[in-house]
């Protein structure tokens, strides 16, 4: 499946995207932790429709309003990964959740009686749509950011951005 790639200019940095026939399957931070994992040093340069919408959400979402729509995703990883990144989307615009809530959820799930926080971060860091899907709005278990792929400046410019600033401790 033939991926392409194109670039967006955030007020937080470059953003590189990546999309196929299905949908986004990457939203990076230029230079974060597994940037481009899995996309080919050759994919082609081209402005998909897919890719179009990824830009017009961006958009609207740094305009400082809610997004109404979500670009088609295609989020490919483990099925314990896709799990938690189904998850992420699932938290409410402005909002945060703790890994340990989301591990708490997920738990008995799969077949899994527990599950740790630690296991729920590391998927959560391997997220590869930053942004859409919201990586950035899981915090420690007393509210204190805690690791993001594309840095902790930039994960507290995110949920001030979306007013949930009095979430971060």
């Amino acid at each position: 499946m033939t991926q392409y790639v194109s670039e967006y200019q955030s007020p937080l940095g470059k953003i590189v995207l990546a999309a196929d026939e299905n949908g986004l399957s990457g939203l990076w931070f230029d230079g974060q932790k597994y940037f481009a994992r899995g996309l080919s040093e050759d994919a082609p340069g081209k402005e998909t429709d897919i890719i179009r919408s990824a830009k017009a959400w961006l958009d609207i979402y740094f305009s400082g309003q809610k997004p109404d729509f979500t670009p088609p995703l295609h989020l490919a990883g483990t099925k314990f990964q896709t799990a938690v990144w189904e998850r992420l989307l699932q938290i409410p615009y402005g909002t945060t959740t703790t890994y340990g809530n989301i591990a708490g959820e997920l738990s008995g799930t799969g077949g899994n009686k527990t599950m740790s926080a630690q296991a729920v971060g590391g998927a959560v860091g391997r997220n590869p749509v930053s942004i859409i899907v919201p990586c950035h709005r899981v915090v420690g278990s007393r509210g204190q950011l805690t690791g993001y792929a594309g840095g902790l400046e930039r994960k507290r410019s995110l949920l001030n951005l979306e007013g949930a600033e009095e979430w971060i401790h």
